[in-house]
């Protein structure tokens, strides 16, 4: 055990744990943040993305030593419902959720692409998002917010 210090959504938190112990959990259990899922515990599916140093990662994979002192934002730290993120309104708009348990990931790795090209072209959005998988099918919806939320940032 260890104490690890962290900056989640622009806040300073200590946790006491295995320095291997995933984020994810660190961010469920410890910390009561649940827009991370758990989806495949392999990194494969991407519901477990946050963007952490400004570049997404799969926090099922990360252990929580490699996040100490690295800026973390997760799903909580974007927006609330009474002031959300041009994403969140995007994809709210769009209706872009169907069962909803991948849009952590679609989301934060949005994030991403955004912040780093601000209006993305179609291809963009699909190679930004390819690695995270959708059972539902609202692929169409999903690259629609993004276009949305990218003219909303001019």
């Amino acid at each position: 055990m260890a104490m690890i210090s962290l900056n989640v959504n622009g806040k300073s938190r200590t946790v006491d744990t295995d320095p291997t112990t995933p984020l994810l959990y660190v961010l469920r259990n410890d910390l009561g943040l649940h827009g991370p899922r758990f989806g495949c515990g392999l990194g494969q599916c991407g519901a477990c993305t946050v963007v952490m140093a400004g570049e997404s990662r799969r926090s099922c994979r990360v252990p929580v030593k490699e996040a100490a002192d690295k800026e973390i934002l997760t799903l909580e730290g974007l927006g609330s419902v009474a002031h959300p993120h041009p994403l969140q309104k995007a994809f709210v708009e769009e209706q872009a959720a169907q069962c909803g348990y991948c849009m952590n990931g679609m989301i934060m790795r949005a994030k991403v692409l955004l912040d780093k090209t601000p209006h993305p072209s179609v291809a963009e959005i699909k190679t930004a998002l390819n690695n995270n998988l959708c059972r539902c099918g609202s692929h169409l919806r999903v690259i629609r917010a993004i276009q949305r939320a990218a003219s909303a940032k001019v």
